[in-house]
């Protein structure tokens, strides 16, 4: 069960996994010809950690607020990873847990449940 964070919002594109016994991240320089291959990044993180597409159970990604090219590139490869393979993704803010102080990536999953951030639910903040 592989859980992917992707955060292409802000000043980096961030994508995180967690498995079961491993957590590992990677910042990729946040500009238009990395929106472009942002599927070819995620590839490449999954494979040089010995995974592949197939491995991933559930996607977190980032919907604002922030770049809107990049939470418009991250949304859509995120749709289209769900359409070819049918995982599950949910959409959350930083807003979405604003009760619980500084919250770090690998909290996301927990957090999504706690709040009960509903699966596949896509309303894009591009304010900020």
């Amino acid at each position: 069960m592989i859980k992917l964070i992707i955060d292409a919002a802000k000043d980096k594109i961030f994508l995180m996994f967690i498995s079961d016994d491993n957590i590992q991240n990677v910042e990729h320089e946040n500009n238009k010809l990395n929106y472009e291959k942002l599927s070819m990044l995620i590839n490449d993180f999954l494979i040089k950690n010995k995974f592949n597409l197939k491995d991933l159970s559930q996607i977190y990604v980032n919907r604002g607020p922030g770049s809107f090219a990049g939470i418009r590139n991250s949304l859509s490869t995120v749709k289209a990873y769900h359409l070819t393979n049918d995982t599950d993704y949910y959409c959350f803010s930083f807003d979405d847990f604003s009760n619980e102080g500084a919250v770090k990536y690998e909290d996301i999953p927990n957090l999504c449940e706690k709040y009960k951030i509903k699966k596949n639910l896509i309303n894009p903040d591009y304010s900020g």
